[in-house]
């Protein structure tokens, strides 16, 4: 029985190695997106700042494993065989979680994921306790920390309200005082808010979450411990850091060429780091040293698993300081070598950057009316704010100068804001880190460059209602993933508790199947994102031929998926085939997508054109458009379709699904012949192609002529003529876009080569 929970100590072990991988990978976005936004230094020197920071506050977090132990469930209530099972459940269910996030780049939080999920779990196996002893084990609330675990989450959903209150209140500030144009004003105080920033950091990181680490205890040579020094000190500490800063920082102004808000930005993104490492290594650490420390009380003890309560845990444990640094060199390793916590950053930064442009959400109705409210007082307060104070505020609003900056440096946001983030997420991170409250670093550092960038005027009017519906979607998904980590755990638990080791290595073999399939879906996600960024490179100027090659390769390759879509459409009609349509819909849907993501970037191809090529983007913003419309044609014909299989309407008489069958021939046939062409730039086939293209449109006339006739003398089903009728005029429209882009592209390559010769 004895190497049975070994061998679950292992596994922990293990899960714990996989934990903190996939984990930093969720939260590497935390303290790195703002020095990379800002790009305040090469992207190695800012990991190398980071990884230092980790390694230092990971022998900050001992004091926090105590959550894992105690602070959602009472131990003393468990007995060692179901606590085992417990934080096997909690850990299994948070791999596959965080994993399936980081594969999407959805920047999640690891705290309310380990919560809710000892929490799950914990309810599991209480239930099962109590059910086995017919209710004589007492009721579940005896089982539950509720005081702890609603303290808990109530200073996570507060953290959320006060992170971007915060962030906006101090960015508003900041920008006043400095401006984009800060150039001037920081020689003058720059020293007192760098000095004032780096003292705040010091003061709640240094001092308070001293409490938390494993030397804190340790004595000096007077018998008094380092942390009772430092808070009988703390005046002092605060006094000197913030003189000692203001003249370094000074002087590096004065006799330097050194950017100072750089420097600020990197120790922001150490003490960051290192916040994180103090604050989070619990959900990636606690619950496996948790599970070992159970296994070793269970070793000491000649108790049985099924006798032995956990009450030991209940009492206060140091975790060693050789497993924390062990833990944080993981952690260092993870941050080198992973591509997922690269790619995490990409949704923080798009809903904060400073410029406009293509947006990842899409525009809700409650964006849209909390967008409209906020005009209306903003008009309420211009009204009353004097004309003076406006227009000296609105000059410290002034983007002209950050606007070059951006188009040399190709940033997302400039230094000021990036010192303002990783300055407050830090003191607010310390803050619940010095409480011993696993505050959500995902949630306080996304809500401050949230907040940071209202206040910035980064939410312009043009694109407002996208960034609100991206953080509404992303605040919505931390309430999901409560949810699914709470059920999910739930589940599992019932599964290990009622299946024993085949249920524990079932379980391990379904995270390890979760993680292949995510990686496999990470790489194609990569590969797609990294062939649009060679080509959306702001850095690099397009000519004539480039871009002509591009168009014709983005217009050959949506052609071709267009036809294999709208046969697969039609095919699953005529058969029913409710997956074969449920599948062309997605890859229809993929379509769509990329032609918007191709309209909404034209700015940025128009942008790099070189002098002597603009004259051309004007047929390549026809090429785009048409593709866009074929798109949506193409849409229009497989959204119905879908929803008549789906509700399972009458099929298409036998008479429509023969001339459906024609019309799809002959449209197949177009679309090869179009292929055809624009391959072999043989535009002087274009006269048969419109004579290919006026064939179909006859037979689809033909084919409504016919069908009205049958509608007077028959009775058919309506919702199946309706669906014929719309995909017969759909189609039409199809080819009618279809030859559009034909023609655009023909002109194109004319102009192009045109324009060359010359």
């Amino acid at each position: 029985m004895g190497n049975l929970y070994l061998f679950f100590v292992v596994v922990l072990i293990l899960l714990a190695i996989s934990d903190l991988i996939v984990g930093v990978s969720n939260d590497a976005v935390n303290f790195l997106n703002s020095s990379i936004g800002s790009k305040a230094a090469p992207f190695k020197v800012i990991i190398l700042i980071a990884a230092i920071g980790v390694l230092v506050g990971a022998t900050f977090s001992s004091g926090m494993m105590e959550v894992a132990r105690k602070g959602i469930f009472h131990p003393d209530k468990f007995l060692f065989s179901e606590i085992m099972i417990l934080f096997l459940a909690v850990m299994l269910t948070d791999i596959i979680l965080l994993d399936v996030f980081n594969t999407y780049g959805l920047p999640t939080s690891t705290t309310v994921s380990i919560v809710f999920e000892l929490l799950g779990a914990a309810v599991a196996v209480a239930l099962i306790k109590i059910s086995q002893s017919n209710g004589e084990a007492g009721s579940l609330a005896g089982y539950i920390n509720s005081s702890k675990a609603l303290a808990i989450i109530s200073g996570i959903l507060l953290s959320i309200i006060v992170a971007f209150s915060v962030g906006a209140i101090i960015q508003y500030l900041t920008r006043i005082l400095f401006s984009f144009d800060y150039k001037d004003s920081f020689k003058y105080f720059g020293s007192l808010w760098g000095s004032f920033a780096i003292t705040a950091i010091t003061y709640f990181i240094l001092i308070k979450g001293l409490k938390g680490s494993a030397f804190a205890s340790n004595e000096l040579q007077n018998g008094v411990t380092l942390l009772e020094w430092v808070q009988t000190n703390s005046f002092k500490v605060i006094v000197f850091s913030f003189i000692g800063w203001a003249i370094v920082l000074q002087l590096i102004i004065w006799f330097t060429k050194i950017n100072v808000l750089k420097v600020i930005v990197l120790i922001g993104t150490f003490a960051l780091a290192m916040a994180f490492a103090g604050n989070d290594l619990v959900n990636f650490i606690g619950v496996p040293l948790a599970g070992l420390e159970s296994y070793k009380i269970f070793v000491a003890s000649s108790q049985e698993p099924g006798q032995l309560l956990m009450e030991s845990l209940a009492g206060p444990v140091k975790t060693p300081t050789s497993l924390l640094l062990i833990a944080g060199l993981i952690m260092v390793v993870t941050l080198w070598v992973s591509k997922k916590a690269r790619s995490v950053t990409a949704t923080t930064l798009d809903l904060s950057r400073q410029d406009e442009g293509s947006e990842r959400f899409e525009s809700s109705a409650l964006a849209q009316l909390i967008v409209r409210q906020f005009i209306g007082i903003g008009k309420g307060i211009r009204y009353i704010i004097p004309v003076k104070t406006k227009n000296w505020i609105n000059q410290r609003f002034d983007r002209v100068d950050y606007d070059q900056m951006k188009q040399e440096k190709g940033v997302s946001f400039d230094l000021i804001r990036a010192a303002v983030n990783l300055a407050v997420a830090s003191i607010l991170i310390s803050i619940g880190t010095s409480f011993k409250l696993p505050l959500s670093t995902t949630y306080v550092t996304f809500m401050v460059a949230m907040g940071t960038s209202l206040a910035d005027r980064a939410w312009g009017r043009e694109s407002a209602v996208y960034r609100i519906t991206g953080v509404i979607t992303v605040i919505t998904g931390w309430f999901f993933t409560a949810i699914i980590a709470f059920t999910v755990a739930f589940i599992v638990a019932y599964i290990i508790s009622y299946g024993g080791i085949y249920g524990v290595i079932g379980m391990v073999l379904l995270s390890l199947f979760f993680i292949y399939r995510s990686h496999i879906v990470h790489k194609k996600r990569e590969e797609n994102k990294k062939q649009k960024d060679s080509f959306n490179n702001e850095d690099s100027p397009l000519n004539i031929e480039s871009i002509l090659a591009s168009s014709k390769e983005t217009t050959l390759n949506i052609i071709e998926r267009t036809s294999k879509n709208y046969n697969k459409s039609l095919e699953a009609l005529i058969e029913e085939n409710r997956k074969k349509i449920k599948k062309a819909k997605q890859n229809i849907k993929e379509i769509n997508a990329e032609t918007k993501d191709l309209k909404d970037t034209l700015h940025l191809t128009i942008r790099r054109l070189q002098e002597d090529s603009v004259e051309s983007g004007q047929f390549y913003v026809q090429v785009l458009d048409y593709l866009r419309e074929t798109a949506h044609c193409l849409n229009y014909i497989s959204e119905p379709i879908f929803n008549h299989i789906e509700n399972n309407h009458s099929p298409l008489e036998n008479d429509q699904m023969d001339d459906l069958l024609v019309v799809k021939e002959e449209i197949t046939r177009l679309f090869h012949s179009v292929q055809r062409i624009i391959v072999t730039d043989n535009y002087q086939e274009i006269e048969g192609i419109l004579k290919q293209q006026a064939g179909i449109i006859d037979l689809i006339n033909k084919a409504r002529k016919k069908l009205i006739k049958m509608l007077k003398k028959t009775s058919l089903s309506t919702k199946s003529s309706l669906l014929y009728m719309e995909i017969l005029n759909e189609s039409k429209n199809l080819i009618l876009y279809l030859i559009n882009v034909l023609k655009a592209e023909r002109d194109f390559v004319q102009f192009g080569k045109g324009e060359v010769t010359e």
